[in-house]
């Protein structure tokens, strides 16, 4: 009984401390805009969120053993259970040293036909393949004989942590962040895809903001999630604040073997990913996209030439948009009103990358390479220095 009860405290004890997570603005940092009830791209309705995350063994790198610090994340722009339902899409890339599939065929068709996978950059084929196998297994295309498709999976490189090399995504990972794929409150940091990523010099990961926005008489939703692993410490800025200057000192990354590389500081990538319930047609979601290194430049992105920088926005709204056979009437918001838009979109990304960081855990991976998360008590104190923390 007392194991028992040792076990049940500690599950506790991680429930809590999971619960509690603390986000910038439970720290009191200030940011601009009203965020919705969730401050994540689940704001928006119907959308889901899944992950998966990988992390075993310690020590000394074994090829195709680990240390594994990775992941997969999905996202389903109506949910998953309203399967094959296209959104207008649209995307960008400030710099393209990574992937994103499927994207040729969203700058043709205008819609975004599949959930968005994210993982690392080795395991973009897999999660590829493995999410075209769930289509046929759950007929996504709700029993067309006859159908093709571009899946949309997106990446960013850890191998600072994780045995990249291994090939450790499996089929197995794909369905779990699939399964797991859920509205209302999202979690942040070291989970799914951004498990291994660090991001201006510290660990980086997956983080979310939202903002709720009106134009006219209408209320709309702006939401961002981000797989953030880019950018050098000295640029890194939060709320005017040069904290990347002001922690200097404080070690962030602890390099302690192979494997070498060419890389340089402020290489690495960032994922964007922007939703709306605003109704927008493909090019006016492409200039949204254009928008969004405005929010990675805020908080010190600067599209090194080592770093894969993709962004991707998209529109639940004119939900019987997509037609085969008939022609449609859709709603669009004229360009002269868009502009809240492109601010709330910048403010979200902004956010999501501090969010991100904030969330993030001490991670040591592959012979023993570390990436520390930001002090938050350094963090509190720079913010002081300079009079921009809010009261909480």
């Amino acid at each position: 009984m007392k194991k028992l009860a040792i076990v049940i405290t500690s599950l506790i004890i991680f429930t809590q401390s999971n619960a509690q997570k603390p986000r910038a603005r439970d720290l009191g940092i200030p940011f601009v805009g009203t965020p919705g009830e969730f401050n994540a791209i689940t704001d928006v309705k119907g959308v889901e969120v899944g992950y998966s995350t990988i992390i075993s063994g310690d020590g000394d790198n074994e090829v195709g053993k680990g240390p594994v610090r990775t992941g997969v994340t999905a996202i389903f722009p109506r949910g998953k259970a309203k399967k094959f339902s296209p959104v207008y899409a649209n995307w960008y890339s400030l710099n393209g040293n990574g992937e994103m599939t499927g994207t040729t065929w969203i700058t043709e068709s205008g819609f975004l036909e599949t959930p968005i996978m994210i993982t690392n950059t080795n395991s973009v084929g897999v999660v590829r393949d493995a999410v075209l196998k769930w289509y046929v297994d759950t007929d996504w295309y709700k029993g067309e004989d006859w159908w093709y498709t571009y899946p949309v999976v997106a990446e960013t490189y850890d191998g600072f942590l994780n045995d990249i090399y291994g090939f450790h995504v499996k089929e197995v990972h794909v369905l779990e962040a699939i399964e797991d794929a859920k509205s209302g409150k999202i979690e942040e940091g070291n989970v799914g895809g951004g498990t291994g990523m660090m991001c201006l010099g510290y660990k980086g990961g997956t983080g979310t903001s939202s903002r709720v926005i009106k134009v006219k008489d209408s209320t709309y939703t702006v939401a961002a999630l981000v797989q953030s692993n880019f950018g050098a410490k000295r640029n890194l800025s939060i709320a005017g604040v040069p904290v990347g200057l002001e922690l200097k000192d404080n070690q962030g990354i602890e390099y302690k073997g192979p494997p070498q590389s060419r890389r340089q500081e402020g290489d690495g990538s960032i994922i964007v990913v922007v939703a709306t319930d605003a109704p927008l047609l493909p090019h006016q979601l492409k200039r949204v996209a254009q928008r969004i290194p405005l929010g990675v430049g805020i908080v010190g992105g600067r599209g090194s030439n080592g770093s894969g920088d993709i962004f991707i926005a998209f529109s639940t709204a004119n939900e019987q948009a997509f037609n085969r056979d008939e022609t449609v009437t859709v709603t669009s918001l004229p360009n002269d009103q868009t502009f809240p838009l492109f601010e709330a979109a910048v403010q979200v990304v902004e956010e999501a990358i501090i969010n991100a960081m904030i969330a993030a855990k001490d991670m040591k991976g592959i012979n023993g390479n570390k990436a520390y998360a930001i002090p938050h008590d350094l963090l509190i104190k720079a913010m002081k220095k300079y009079n921009r923390l809010k009261d909480k």
